[in-house]
Parts: structure tokens; C-alpha cells; sequence
């Protein structure tokens, strides 16, 4: 069965711009594709440990820190809740992640996350040729997708902010990282920028998600 992963970085539970496109996106996929399986992940709900001194010095790259069993039971937990999110990201055939862009990035739990499922050994190892991503793991899942959803206030794809768009770059990058190539982005920008055509810009994304979703 095809599994989509939806993720979620916004605190509210509102109509907010990432949220109202990925839902339009995540409802229309649902309709082309019944039988598939999709996994909502919201960021804010649920746990996402931050890397701390020992789990730092056990995931290093290479790990060179104590044992699992030598770990402290706070960083046995978060060590089995990263296992947890790592496999469930490695299971997934499609990504969906939506998020907001504050002062030029995403929201921290964001970071976090990656942070969790970028893990040297499991997502990514170091070869003869530099770094390679899940295409080069033995035993892991290729050929994944993802579309990024992202909203923000100004206009960050093109124009005079477009060195600005760190979110969607960084997204991008570490996707790469990961041995994704297939990765595409829905804009819903310039909102607060041209706020009488707010609406239009909605209009736009929403049907954009539509669309791709239809396909993906």
C-alpha cells in the first residue's frame, strides 16, 4: 500500500494559508487515491525531541558515543521516539510538508524534525563519492517525492526577497541529502505584500494544489 506522510509545522489549528492549501492538497489526493494510506504528523502535537549531549555523542558521524543500553532512560526515550520518526519517514512513499515562513524560515520544530529523520547510517552515509542519500542505503525505500507547501507574507520565490527563500531552499538541500530528487513546491506568498489580491493568491495555490494533487 502507498503510504503519504503529511506534515505540518504551524501552531494553530486554523485556516491558515499552509494549512488551508496542504488540506485542499491532502483531500484531493484522497480522492484520486482511496486505497492509500495517509499519515498526518503534526509537528506541534506530537513529539519531537530535540538533539541533546547524549544523543549528539551517540549519532554523531560517525556514532562515537555510549551504547543504548549505557544511555540515560530520558535519552533511551528519545532515542526510540527518533527510531520511531526515522522509520516512519524511511516507510513513506510521498511527502507533503506545509509550514509558514517566519522571519525567512520555517518554524524551529521544523528543524527539529529534520534533525530526527537526517541520521548518519539510516537516511544518509558518507561513501567513496561523498554523501548519498537513501537511493544508496541498502534496504530502505527509493524513489520517494515530496511537495513543499509554504506561505508567507512576501514574495520569496522570485524577485528582490528570492536570496531570501531559505526555507524552501533548505527543504530542498536536505531532501537531496536524503537521496529525493523528486521534489516540488506550492507558493502561497505575497499575502500580507499585496493584500488586495490576498485573496486571488489563495485562489491560486488552492487550485495549484488541486492539480498536482491529482497526479502525484
Amino acid at each position: 500500500m502507498t503510504t503519504l506522510l503529511y506534515v505540518t509545522a504551524h501552531p494553530l489549528n486554523t485556516d491558515a494559508n499552509s494549512l488551508s492549501i496542504s488540506r485542499q492538497f491532502v483531500e484531493t489526493y484522497r480522492e484520486v487515491n482511496p486505497n492509500d494510506n495517509i499519515v498526518h504528523l503534526d509537528l506541534y502535537m506530537a513529539d519531537i525531541p530535540q538533539i541533546d549531549a547524549n544523543l549528539l555523542k551517540r549519532w554523531g558521524q560517525p556514532p562515537s558515543g555510549p551504547s543504548f543500553d549505557e544511555l540515560n532512560p530520558e535519552a533511551k526515550v528519545k532515542a526510540i521516539r527518533i527510531r520511531e520518526l526515522v522509520e516512519q519517514f524511511v516507510a513513506a512513499d510521498k511527502i507533503v510538508i506545509a509550514n509558514p515562513v517566519w522571519n525567512f524560515l520555517f518554524p524551529p520544530v521544523l528543524k527539529t524534525y529534520i534533525d530526527s529523520i537526517a541520521v548518519p547510517g539510516i537516511t544518509f552515509k558518507h561513501a567513496d563519492n561523498g554523501l548519498r542519500g537513501l537511493g544508496g542505503l541498502v534496504g530502505t525505500a527509493t524513489g520517494k517525492k515530496v511537495v513543499h507547501i509554504q506561505a508567507s507574507g512576501t514574495v520569496l520565490s522570485h524577485g528582490r526577497y528570492q536570496e531570501l527563500n531559505f526555507s524552501d531552499n533548505y527543504l530542498r538541500a536536505v531532501m537531496k541529502l536524503l537521496g529525493i530528487e523528486d521534489f516540488q513546491t506550492i507558493y502561497v506568498e505575497g499575502v500580507a505584500e499585496y493584500k488586495d489580491q490576498a485573496q486571488e493568491i489563495k485562489n491560486k495555490a488552492l487550485q495549484q494544489a488541486t492539480e498536482l494533487a491529482k497526479n502525484f
